[in-house]
């Protein structure tokens, strides 16, 4: 089976989308997460662009990746620069990334108008920035940026810009299709006649402004293309990239070639979930291959035929990617992630148990209520213990008091939590200010039980996002709150959902509190 290499820019690229904003800590998420679906690149950001890319590639290297290599982007050097004295330059190599991607102009219009130099210095600028960066990296990758476009303005041109990369010692050239705007036999004819001349592996990195970013990737890929660029859910500037959640199967299911494992496919629709939930969208229902509504049914004569034969109706099989079939007036799907799920924690369930239907019962009125697991699986692990009885209760709520003190016009409010739990035999009163009413409580909770647990202390609130469930009702709304919390090993997300929005951010910081005593075994 012929190997394609994935190519995920969804920390660099996808971050450009509109809405979008990952912190450090959401990329080395869902760094983690790629790492695990088992993409080969991923390109992580911009090291001479902002700080926060230059605390990522400080703090990825901590990371234990077992699949995935970072990259880090950049531009070739700039014009009237030498190349071992540019900034951008330096600031690549300073990133300590083993491989390094860098864009180069090849569409002769920015050379004459916004670069302003003439095509031979611009054919220089290219080959002197990828000798250069090959001498100090193991691989260096050139995007070949606005290519079609350039190939359409002046084809010899913008091959010879192909020609500059290749010559300098280039692992890869990726042919961007950077305004989106080429049709699929466009891309065709000129990667089969590209092929034709050039020794250097080919890539594709398409945009979808015309809607085409996938059907461009997988038709690149059967003209000879072995490398692909993309993000999940096609994040990305303007309309996005390919969709990577799309583009996989398309080349592993349909034409055949390898990308990733079998059973790395299986976790796309839970990556695709995870990095929506990071990034606090709303998940795509009709999103093909990953969404809910990908293998729905719901006319009678779809439902009569699919449970006969299910590629009646359905393209694939859903569980090739981690989706399952649906039929909308009787919901036949959960068991086999409940499974699978209940494996990953180490749980030993009986596919024939009463208790994996109770499981799953138990989900769906919770996901009917406005959870969502995708991100906070430390809460969803807590939900199947207790539903087994596996959970020991560590403290019980007798009651708490939120107050937020606006004193005077221009100051910040005073947020102060008063709280009351029962610990055993023991009951604990104690009260906390904090930065916000939500901050209040968790330090007025921890106050209150580092004495019976001092293990919280290990305990640090990473990240807190809200989300409105039901916009039309305003402030009156059901809000769902996600918390990304961690110690010296691990990180964990839970997750609360109410009106209130306190309340569901106790229950997403009383599971985080739960998950850790569980975790290291304490006694109650």
């Amino acid at each position: 089976m012929h190997q394609i290499e994935i190519y995920d820019t969804t920390l660099r690229d996808g971050a450009q989308a509109e809405d979008i904003s990952f912190s450090v800590e959401d990329k080395l998420r869902i760094t983690e997460k790629l790492d695990e679906l088992g993409v080969h690149y991923i390109e992580s950001g911009w090291p001479g662009s902002n700080p926060k890319d230059i605390e990522y590639f400080k703090k990825v290297k901590k990371l234990s990746l077992e699949n995935s290599k970072v990259v880090a982007f950049g531009s070739t050097h700039r014009p009237r620069h030498r190349v071992y004295e540019d900034t951008n330059i330096k600031a690549l190599l300073d990133s300590k990334a083993k491989i390094i991607t860098i864009f180069g102009k090849t569409w002769d219009l920015h050379v004459k108008e916004v670069l302003k130099i003439s095509p031979e210095e611009n054919l220089d600028i290219i080959h002197d920035s990828v000798a250069y960066l090959k001498k100090h990296v193991e691989k260096v990758f050139f995007d070949a940026e606005h290519f079609f476009d350039g190939c359409k303005s002046n084809p010899d041109f913008a091959i010879k810009c192909l020609f500059a990369a290749q010559d300098a010692g280039a692992d890869c050239l990726v042919l961007c299709d950077t305004n989106g705007g080429t049709l699929p036999d466009d891309v065709k004819n000129i990667i089969s006649d590209i092929m034709k001349n050039v020794r250097t592996p080919l890539g594709i990195h398409a945009h979808n402004d015309s809607e085409c970013a996938v059907a461009n990737s997988v038709i690149a890929v059967e003209s000879g293309a072995s490398h692909v660029q993309g993000t999940i859910n096609g994040l990305g500037e303007r309309c996005g990239n390919a969709n990577l959640c799309s583009v996989i199967p398309n080349i592993q299911v349909k034409l055949g070639m390898s990308c990733i494992s079998d059973e790395q496919l299986k976790r796309l629709r839970d990556v695709s979930r995870f990095v929506n939930e990071i990034a606090n969208l709303r998940h795509f229902k009709r999103q093909p291959f990953v969404g809910d509504s990908a293998f729905a049914h719901k006319a009678g004569i779809h439902v009569s035929a699919v449970r006969k034969r299910p590629e009646t109706y359905e393209h694939i099989r859903p569980d090739l990617v981690g989706n399952s079939q649906r039929v909308l007036i009787s919901d036949l799907a959960g068991k086999s992630n409940i499974l699978r799920k209940a494996e990953e924690f180490g749980i030993h369930l009986d596919p024939n148990s009463p208790q994996v239907q109770d499981i799953v019962t138990t989900l769906k009125n919770l996901e009917n209520e406005g959870f969502q697991f995708e991100a906070a699986e430390a809460s969803f692990e807590l939900l199947m213990k207790k539903s087994l009885g596996l959970h020991r209760r560590f403290f019980d709520l007798i009651g708490f008091r939120v107050i937020v003190d606006k004193r005077k016009e221009g100051e910040e409010p005073i947020s102060e939590a008063t709280l009351m739990v029962k610990v055993g035999g023991h009951i604990e009163h104690t009260a906390a200010t904090g930065n916000g009413p939500v901050n209040a409580i968790d330090n007025a909770l921890r106050k209150a039980l580092d004495k019976f647990y001092p293990e919280l202390k290990d305990v640090r609130l990473h990240d807190y996002k809200v989300r409105v469930l039901a916009a039309g009702k305003g402030t009156a709304a059901k809000v769902r709150v996600l918390v990304e919390s961690g110690d010296s090993e691990k990180r964990w997300g839970t997750v609360g959902v109410s009106e209130n929005i306190i309340e569901a951010s106790y229950q997403a910081l009383v599971d985080s509190i739960e998950y850790k005593l569980l975790k290291d075994g304490t006694s109650s």
